[in-house]
């Protein structure tokens, strides 16, 4: 099973330099995996970075808690398309799906989705779903795919717990094939990514890409 492919590469710790930037781009570049998803603020460097090669580039936009108006997260949108990324990971706003406020939710996700789709960019639609219960995740995607956007994303890594198999299970029966499925967070080894990619996950993020690709040797 092919697994690199499939990989967002992930450089979003607070405290990844220009530096460290460089060096992970050259290992998504030397594993062939299918995005770098980096900071906002490395967007345009990142782009330079991986030139010439078929790695593409996300970012992060409301993250990491989602709590940012839904103007901001727009802004962000169209900053980091204009700076050059072609995927896009928004996080939710937690609070409001806690609050039933779905029309709200429903409201965010389809203004950046429309924004991303003018130009042809993904959106992946970031739950946090350890802070959800069952009900809620399901509510959630079926907005986000109601909505249009590309994928559900199960978590940032920055809140509680990462992906569990539950979740995909229960993501993945609440699309209904409509929109892809991303896990992220808490996944180190290949064994992890390819368990999530047996279940269904289109998509994997990770910071552990090396690990995973001497693993897959």
């Amino acid at each position: 099973m092919e697994i690199l492919s499939k990989i967002d590469h992930a450089v979003l710790k607070p405290e990844m330099t220009d530096k460290d930037l460089k060096r992970e781009c050259e290992i998504a570049k030397k594993y062939g995996v299918a995005s770098v998803c980096v900071k906002p603020c490395h967007v345009k460097k990142a782009v330079k970075l991986l030139d010439g090669s078929n790695v593409k580039v996300s970012t992060v936009i409301g993250f990491p808690h989602g709590a940012v108006t839904t103007a901001c997260k727009v802004k962000e949108a169209k900053q980091a398309i204009k700076n050059g990324a072609t995927e896009l990971d928004m996080v939710i706003n937690i609070g409001k799906i806690l609050s039933a406020k779905l029309l709200y939710i429903a409201n965010e996700i389809r203004k950046v989705v429309d924004v991303a789709h003018k130009h042809d960019v993904i959106v992946k639609i970031i739950l946090e779903t350890a802070l959800l219960d069952k009900a809620q995740i399901v509510q959630v995607c079926r907005i986000a795919s109601g909505a249009h956007a590309d994928y559900v994303k199960t978590s940032t890594g920055f809140n509680g717990r990462g992906a569990s198999l539950e979740d995909i299970s229960l993501m993945k029966a609440s699309v209904c094939g409509r929109t892809k499925i991303k896990a992220s967070g808490g996944i180190k080894t290949f064994e992890d990514a390819y368990k999530f990619i047996q279940a269904g996950c289109d998509r994997i993020g990770t910071s552990s890409t090396e690990v995973i690709a001497e693993k897959q040797k």
